[in-house]
């Protein structure tokens, strides 16, 4: 299956683990917060693209069995047609533990879930497809685990 690449939000006790953008003249979104994810490489499913950026980008190790959520969104703009993939695990603090600002971005910090919802400087489509989990989480008898 081609995609493009696939985010994680990576949710610990109500925080939602964000990183900031660098600001950099033409990168889009400069300077918001956003996930962490990014393109994929060579022949990687959704979730070992975004375990590996998650790694890159924060030395974060997460288990594969920590995923709870996994949606397909159709690609747009720019990018083309290639799909993205949005995925979401529930992580204790024994796996997010030596959190290190990796090459990309200025900053990270675990920003709690409402305030993320409400940010201003959120990239507004992850904060759309985090409030589509948090639905379908909190919906009688939805497991959260959708494979587009």
């Amino acid at each position: 299956m081609a995609f493009r690449g696939a985010k994680i939000a990576v949710l610990r006790g109500g925080f939602v683990l964000t990183l900031q953008r660098d600001d950099l003249p033409g990168l889009p979104w400069a300077g918001w917060w956003d996930l962490p994810g990014g393109g994929r490489e060579g022949e990687e499913t959704p979730e070992a693209c975004a375990l590996r950026e998650l790694h890159e980008e924060l030395s974060v190790v997460l288990d594969p069995g920590t995923l709870v959520w996994r949606r397909s969104y159709p690609g747009a703009g720019r990018h083309g047609p290639l799909p993205n993939w949005f995925l979401v695990a529930e992580a204790d603090g024994a796996e997010v533990a030596g959190i290190v600002l990796g090459d990309e971005g200025q900053d990270w910090c675990w920003m709690r879930v409402a305030e993320f919802m409400a940010a201003p400087r959120v990239i507004p489509h992850f904060r759309d497809r985090l409030g589509e989990y948090l639905a379908a989480r909190s919906s009688e008898g939805g497991n959260g685990d959708d494979r587009g």
